[in-house]
């Protein structure tokens, strides 16, 4: 599928033909890939969005809030209600910084930590369940970083 805009026989346009939206895919794949870990992530008690917090924590604990939302690209207002539903889940913890009270920084439970356990399956079974060839896997990260790059650097003009 190309991304340009065709011209019908009567000389209008097609702008507006779902099959020529980058949008539509992008959000369809995006759709079809939460679905797909549902049933990896239900056992553990996470949504993806919750998961996704978890992966940056597992990565490295401790961070402050703003850190997390810049990992993962999601504003604040966003991002809090995740952390709450963490923290009410027991996995996570919040604490407002001594020299920093307007930051709060999110700390993995003893739960959380052995979560991390229980969740080192899941990227085996999702390569089991969308069985995509590493080159694929590969060139399809490249060019959605490439996209979100693009995308942030012109939302950052705005």
């Amino acid at each position: 599928m190309s991304y340009s805009i065709h011209e019908s026989e009567k000389g209008s346009t097609s702008a507006l033909s779902l099959d020529e939206q980058l949008c539509f895919p992008l959000y369809a794949a995006a759709n079809a890939t939460v679905r797909a870990y549902r049933p990896l992530l239900e056992p553990l008690g996470l949504t993806y969005p919750q998961y996704l917090v978890m992966l940056v924590l597992w990565e490295r604990d401790g961070l402050k809030v703003t850190e997390i939302g810049k990992r993962l690209r999601l504003d604040t207002g966003t991002l809090t209600p995740l952390v709450k539903r963490l923290e009410t889940a027991g996995l996570v913890s919040r604490a407002r910084l001594a020299e920093d009270e307007r930051c709060v920084a999110v700390t993995l439970t003893e739960a959380g930590k052995a979560l991390r356990e229980v969740a080192r399956d899941v990227p085996a079974a999702m390569k089991r369940t969308l069985p995509l060839e590493s080159d694929t896997v590969a060139a399809l990260k490249a060019g959605l970083t490439h996209l979100i790059e693009l995308s942030e650097a012109l939302s950052a003009r705005e």
